[in-house]
């Protein structure tokens, strides 16, 4: 199925990996949805991608309110003949450790990095089978491969996200569905310097983790939004993004519980 002319949702579309992905998703001649609370930042990745021959539409959406999702395909088909492809990237971070992290930050991460997947996937499954071969693209995470220290929250949602989206191709492949799970590596968004952060982290710890995250952050979203919609395209089970995503997963597949010290030692 070409992309040209098709119909794609992409969520977390006002900035990085998103919009990213959503300028792939227009180089290849695809009508867009986009979503996400920052209608600013849509406004600007609508204005950098808009042509004539493209229908783009633009939806203030919190993934982690169960009705709003629920009304969404409503709002979809307003605009659009139908749905074709659905890339669920909107995503949240949470720094801390566990006993740092309250159980309130917990659910609030797990609502949109996690629940918001599963529900938005629930939404527009239908409208997916009925374009004859719909595209489901959920963004993972490295930390959907392995899980470090002071990520319990995010890695837990990764994880599941990884996972749901392995039983669900099985699922829907009779459908001729496809599902894609991605794990991107450091992608340079500002996905890190927009973190929560546990309440009981000094100030100093702050700027010292947000610097190295910074630090490990260096494929640009252009690239990393190109590899994603080209995995997509040819129905690709799975993709890692980045060069570090392929040396963390060969690792993780060569020592699965010993990864963490090995990591621990190359990073110093």
């Amino acid at each position: 199925m070409s992309l040209a002319g098709r119909t794609a949702i992409v969520t977390g579309a006002a900035s990085g990996i998103g919009r990213a992905i959503a300028t792939s998703l227009a180089r290849r001649g695809a009508h867009l949805a986009l979503a996400d609370l920052d209608e600013a930042g849509l406004e600007t990745t609508e204005a950098q991608i808009a042509r004539p021959d493209l229908r783009i539409s633009r939806h203030r959406l919190d993934v982690a309110d169960r009705d709003a999702v629920a009304a969404f395909p409503d709002a979809v088909l307003a605009a659009h003949p139908g749905v074709d492809i659905l890339v669920n990237n909107a995503g949240v971070a949470l720094g801390g450790t566990f006993e740092q992290v309250t159980e309130a930050d917990f659910d609030w991460l797990l609502s949109i990095n996690f629940w918001g997947v599963v529900r938005m996937t629930r939404a527009f499954l239908p409208l997916l089978r009925a374009s004859g071969g719909g595209r489901i693209v959920n963004i993972s995470s490295l930390y959907g491969l392995i899980a470090p220290p002071g990520q319990t929250a995010y890695a837990a949602s990764k994880f599941a996200v990884r996972g749901f989206s392995n039983a669900l191709r099985a699922e829907v492949a009779g459908a001729g569905i496809s599902v894609t799970v991605v794990h991107p590596g450091g992608v340079a968004t500002s996905i890190a310097r927009n973190a929560r952060l546990a309440s009981g982290i000094t100030p100093a710890q702050r700027e010292a983790g947000r610097a190295r995250a910074a630090s490990l952050l260096r494929l640009p979203p252009e690239r990393a939004g190109e590899i994603i919609v080209a995995a997509a395209e040819r129905r690709a089970p799975r993709v890692l993004v980045g060069r570090d995503a392929k040396i963390i997963a060969l690792l993780e597949r060569i020592a699965p519980v010993g990864h963490t010290t090995l990591l621990r030692r190359m990073l110093g």
